[in-house]
């Protein structure tokens, strides 16, 4: 999977579990080359989400609701992922 395929894999599974009123990824893989992650063909990407969802969660909360939705995307294609969350 390539980095255009992974963000539009990310924006799919957090827009079917959270529901944004906003969403934004942007690939940040390429501030990254030669680093660990770059080489074992993961990708590292920046999501600034906005969710009722995140309603009345702690930041901490709102993130592991993000990376429940990533599940298995989180192990094989993301290798580093920052996130701006709120409600």
């Amino acid at each position: 999977m390539n980095n255009q395929e992974r963000v539009e894999s990310i924006r799919e599974l957090l827009e079917k579990h959270l529901a944004p009123r906003l969403l934004q990824i942007s690939d940040d893989s390429h501030l990254h080359a030669g680093h660990a992650g770059a080489r074992s063909g993961k990708g590292h990407f920046s999501v600034k989400i906005r969710s009722a969802s995140f309603e009345g969660l702690s930041r901490l909360k709102q993130q592991q609701l993000v990376y429940q939705a990533l599940g298995k995307l989180m192990q094989t294609d993301i290798h580093a992922l920052s996130i701006d969350s709120a409600v």
